[in-house]
């Protein structure tokens, strides 16, 4: 079988774990986004396409070389449509909603700097609308925090949501195609003015998260169409569980039997040669 991997860091700890288990019978080849320009007028100049490709990039070139290899016949994990869902914090928010999950309500600012005249009720969660690396994720507890945010992101589209006391720790629920590892992490959003350090994750057995926390992991991949993906969950009192963020193919660092799960995965997907919906 030969294995693509649409990443510019083909080094990323579980892509060079499951590689490893890969290469000793498999073939696996990274494709680096960057230099994708759109479908060449010969698709033939493009070369042999892989048995499945594994979608780590969110970029738009990363998003536009997964269509096309996905309308070439060619299966992509997870699909473009899905990972590009996941980067709208605005549709992201909708989708959950209205298929019933416990997603943090959830309303979209064109610019930060219009939410300036509002009267609102702090502490409240803001972020960028679309999710990035090195975007804007804050806690602002009053007026004059939101006024030095302003002062940097003033124009940035964002997602306003309330604050949920909590106990100040993320839980991170992944799952690769039905299979979940979780964690749990210090939030960045706990404190106020937070540590830059939260330390590493600290891994947890799915039988150690509380009740039905794991279905409802499960049920995310479902609504979301998402076979490899992560999400993020705040326990907002007695267990109830309250999702802040969802992510494709997110790192899943440090959770043993990542690897294998994502190269069966893989196997298993190439062996079909059927594409999921792009």
């Amino acid at each position: 079988m030969r294995v693509g991997l649409i990443t510019a860091e083909p080094e990323h700890p579980l892509l060079a774990a499951t590689t490893a288990l890969l290469t000793p019978r498999h073939r696996v080849e990274a494709v680096d986004p960057g230099g994708w320009d759109g479908a060449p007028e010969d698709p033939d100049s493009f070369g042999a396409l892989a048995d499945v490709y594994l979608l780590k990039a969110r970029t738009p070139r990363a998003l536009g070389l997964a269509r096309y290899l996905a309308e070439r016949g060619a299966p992509v994990l997870n699909a473009a449509g899905p990972t590009e869902l996941c980067q709208d914090r605005t549709a992201m928010a909708d989708l959950a909603l209205r298929a019933g999950l416990p997603f943090a309500p959830t309303r979209t600012v064109p610019a930060l700097a219009r939410l300036g005249g509002e009267e609102l009720i702090y502490p409240v969660v803001i972020k960028s609308r679309h999710s990035r690396r090195h975007d804007l994720v804050a806690r602002v507890d009053d007026a004059a925090g939101l006024r030095d945010l302003c002062g940097i992101w003033s124009g940035e589209p964002v997602v306003v949501q309330p604050f949920t006391e909590n106990s100040g720790w993320d839980h991170k629920l992944w799952v690769i195609e039905g299979r979940v590892f979780a964690a749990v992490r210090r939030s960045e959003l706990a404190d106020s003015d937070p540590a830059p350090d939260r330390g590493p994750a600290q891994s947890l057995a799915p039988g150690e998260l509380p009740d039905g926390w794991a279905r409802l992991a499960l049920r995310v991949g479902s609504v979301f169409g998402l076979r490899v993906y992560g999400v993020d969950v705040i326990d907002a009192g007695g267990g109830v569980p309250l999702i802040v963020d969802i992510n494709a193919f997110p790192g899943i660092r440090g959770q043993a039997g990542a690897p294998e799960a994502l190269a069966e995965l893989a196997l298993r997907t190439a062996e079909r040669g059927a594409a999921p919906d792009s």
